[in-house]
C-alpha cells in the first residue's frame, strides 16, 4: 500500500532547513557506526524529516522556503569533535528566482541520497568513515551568479561541485572548472551533473573534470519518439520549448528523429519562448489548439512546464503531451483530470516500473515529507551518490583527479537498475522508460504522484545498452 502523505494546512508556511539535516547521529561518525543498520537509517530519516518540522527562522539568512541560504553549510559540526572530517560537496543551484521550485525539489532529493550514505556511517577513506556534508550556493538560476558561487566554493577549497537545472549554467561551470584546475591542480574540483542534458556537454564540450549522471537529450528523445511513432493517430506535432541551449536541442532532435521514424508526421510549429519569463501561457495554448496539433513535444521544466500544461488544460486542447518532465513539479496535479492516456514522460525509472527495491527507496523518501507538493523523487540522485561514494572509496582519497579516474568506466549494479559511466566521454549509460499518465488503481498503477491520484505506466522500455548513443568527445586528460 502506498504510504500516506500528510498534507500541511494551506496556511502553514514552507519550512527552512535546519543546520543538522544530514548528521546521521547526535555524536560522532564512530558513534553512528556502533548502531545497527536499521537504527542508523531511522536516525538519518529523522534528521531529514526535521526539515519539514523546523520553525521558520527570523534571520534573513534563512529563507522561508524549502531551500538553504547561499553558501550555507547544512550540516553543522556536532558538539563533540567528529572522528573524521566531512566530505564537502557544493550544490550550485537556483534556490531563488523563477525556478526556485525546481531547486527546492532537487535539494530534498540530494539530502535524501546523501543521508542514505551517512546512515551507513559515511564514506570510508583509509581507516576512517567520513560523513557527506552538502553546502548550498544559490545561483538564482543565472549563469553569472553560478560562476560567482563557484568562486566562493573554490575559496573554501570544496573539492566536489553538483549542479543540473540548466545546461547553459553547466556549460559555463565546465569551462570555469577547466580553467581553475589548469591553474591550481593542487586544488582541483570535480563536477557531478545530475540533470543538464545538452548532448554537447559530453561531446564537443566534454571535460575530464565533468561527469553526467543523467541520460542526455538524445537518449531521452530517441525513446520518446519511438513511443510516439507507435501511435498512428498522431499526424501533426507542435514543438514548444524554452529559448536556450537545451530547448533548442530538444527541438532539433525532435525534428530529426520524426523525419527518420515518422516521416508522415507534419511539424505544424517549432516555437521557442523566453525561459522563466512567461507568466501566462494562454496565448501559446490557443495557438496549439488552432493549429490542430495532435501532440506537443516539449522539454520544458519547472514553472515553464507547469504553467504550460495548465494553460493547455484550460484551453480545452486534446493534444497529447510528449515530455521530458511531465511526471513532476505540479504537472500531475494540473493534468490529473485530463492527462490520463495522453501525457507521456521519459525517465531512467518511475515508481510503477515494478522494481521492488526501487519502491522501497521511494517509500523511504516519502517518509521524509509531509506535503504532497514535495513528492518529487529522482532515483538518479541515489545512483549518483552511490557511484561517487564508491569512487572515493576505490580512490582512497577525495582528490578530484583520483576520484575522476576511479569513476571512469565504473559500473553500478543497483538497486534499482544497473548503469555504467562511460570512460570515453563521462556520460552515464542508463535505461529509459517512456510512461503514460494513468489513474491510480488502473492497470496496476500502485503509486500516484504529488497526491494527485494519477501516476505513470510503462509503454516502452529501452535498456542501457540500447540507449547508448555514439559520441564525438575528444577528451584532454591531465598528464
Amino acid at each position: 500500500m502506498k504510504p500516506l502523505l500528510h498534507t500541511r494546512a494551506p496556511e502553514s508556511p514552507r519550512r527552512s532547513i535546519p543546520e543538522s539535516v544530514l548528521e546521521p547521529a547526535a555524536g560522532s561518525v564512530a558513534e553512528s557506526a556502533d548502531l545497527s543498520p536499521r537504527r542508523r537509517w531511522l536516525r538519518s530519516l529523522a534528521a531529514l524529516a526535521a526539515v519539514n518540522a523546523a520553525p521558520l527562522a527570523a534571520s534573513a539568512q534563512s529563507p522561508a522556503v524549502d531551500r538553504p541560504a547561499a553558501g550555507r553549510n547544512t550540516t553543522a559540526a556536532p558538539a563533540t569533535e567528529p572522528a573524521a572530517s566531512p566530505i564537502r560537496i557544493a550544490v550550485i543551484e537556483g534556490f531563488s528566482g523563477a525556478f526556485a521550485n525546481a531547486g527546492a525539489a532537487v535539494w530534498r532529493n540530494l539530502q535524501f541520497a546523501a543521508a542514505r550514505i551517512n546512515a551507513r556511517g559515511g564514506v570510508r577513506v583509509g581507516p576512517r568513515r567520513h560523513p557527506l556534508h552538502l553546502q548550498a550556493f544559490d545561483s538564482k538560476g543565472q549563469t553569472e551568479e553560478a560562476l560567482t558561487q563557484l568562486q566562493k566554493a573554490s575559496d573554501q577549497s570544496i573539492p566536489f561541485i553538483m549542479q543540473g537545472n540548466s545546461s547553459a549554467v553547466a556549460a559555463a561551470l565546465i569551462d570555469a572548472i577547466d580553467r581553475h584546475n589548469a591553474r591550481s591542480p593542487d586544488r582541483a574540483m570535480l563536477f557531478f551533473n545530475y540533470a543538464a542534458v545538452d548532448p554537447a556537454l559530453t561531446n564537443e564540450r566534454c571535460s575530464f573534470w565533468h561527469f553526467r549522471f543523467d541520460a542526455d537529450a538524445r537518449m531521452r528523445m530517441s525513446a520518446l519518439i519511438d513511443a510516439l511513432a507507435q501511435n498512428p493517430r498522431i499526424r501533426r506535432v507542435y514543438l514548444l520549448n524554452q529559448d536556450y541551449s537545451f530547448g533548442r536541442q530538444v527541438a532539433a532532435l525532435a525534428t530529426d528523429m520524426l523525419a527518420r521514424k515518422r516521416p508522415d508526421v507534419t511539424i505544424v510549429a517549432d516555437e521557442l519562448h523566453a525561459m522563466g519569463r512567461i507568466k501566462d501561457f494562454a496565448p501559446y495554448a490557443a495557438k496549439i489548439r488552432a493549429s490542430g496539433a495532435d501532440a506537443i513535444i516539449t522539454g520544458n521544466w519547472g514553472n515553464d512546464l507547469t504553467l504550460l500544461v495548465r494553460a493547455a488544460r484550460d484551453s480545452g486542447s486534446e493534444a497529447a503531451f510528449y515530455t521530458f518532465y511531465a511526471n513532476s513539479l505540479g504537472a500531475p496535479q494540473a493534468l490529473a483530470d485530463s492527462g490520463p492516456g495522453r501525457v507521456f514522460a521519459v525517465s531512467e525509472w518511475h515508481p510503477n516500473a515494478g522494481i521492488a527495491e526501487g519502491e522501497r527507496i521511494l517509500d523511504a523518501f516519502r517518509a521524509t515529507i509531509t506535503d504532497p507538493r514535495d513528492d518529487y523523487f529522482n532515483m538518479r540522485h541515489v545512483v549518483m551518490f552511490e557511484m561517487v561514494a564508491a569512487a572515493i572509496e576505490r580512490a582512497g582519497s577525495t582528490r578530484a583527479i583520483a576520484v575522476a579516474r576511479a569513476l571512469e568506466g565504473a559500473r553500478y549494479d543497483g538497486p534499482p537498475y544497473a548503469v555504467t559511466m562511460r570512460a570515453d566521454d563521462h556520460q552515464i549509460l542508463t535505461p529509459q522508460y517512456v510512461s503514460v499518465m494513468a489513474r491510480r488503481g488502473d492497470d496496476g498503477i500502485r503509486y500516484d504522484i504529488e497526491g494527485s491520484g494519477v501516476g505513470f505506466r510503462t509503454v516502452r522500455f529501452v535498456s542501457a545498452n540500447e540507449a547508448a548513443p555514439p559520441h564525438a568527445c575528444r577528451m584532454k586528460r591531465p598528464g
